[in-house]
């Protein structure tokens, strides 16, 4: 299993049995499964994504969005519960590029990926059940 370290961007393989023993990074020594999500930018994103085996969940979001700011809490909830989907938060306002990129049109935005390319997606706030559930039924 290939994941990407979201403090430094180095890539590390790990076993795939190994992926709930709390493996570090071999270059910078940072969690690489910290069940919290990983804010990601324009400069990291392309590469976290491409390079973790893992599906990823990115919620782009921004600072003055209410739901964004109400479904915070329930994305790091869901995020400590599926250990074996990475979470990553992109602010919208901060990464303009890479909003531009993913066509965000209304926020909060979720978009569930697998090595790199979109599999899902879907726009408004959810309660950290309902995400669970939606990301699980498209991961079947």
């Amino acid at each position: 299993m290939q994941l990407v370290c979201p403090a430094c961007g180095a890539k590390n393989r790990v076993p795939d049995e190994r992926l709930r023993d709390e493996p570090v990074c071999g270059r910078c020594q940072a969690a690489l499964m910290d069940p919290k999500p990983v804010a990601l930018d324009d400069a990291s994103l392309d590469r976290f994504l491409g390079g973790t085996d893992l599906p990823v969940l990115i919620d782009f979001w921004a600072e003055w969005c209410g739901p964004c700011k109400t479904m915070a809490p329930h994305f790091a909830q869901a995020a400590a519960q599926m250990p074996d989907v990475r979470f990553a938060k992109v602010d919208t306002e901060a990464a303009p590029q890479s909003s531009a990129r993913w066509r965000i049109r209304s926020i909060p935005t979720l978009v569930l990926t697998r090595q790199g390319r979109e599999i899902a997606r879907t726009s408004g706030a959810m309660p950290a059940a309902q995400l669970q559930s939606w990301v699980r039924q498209q991961l079947r």
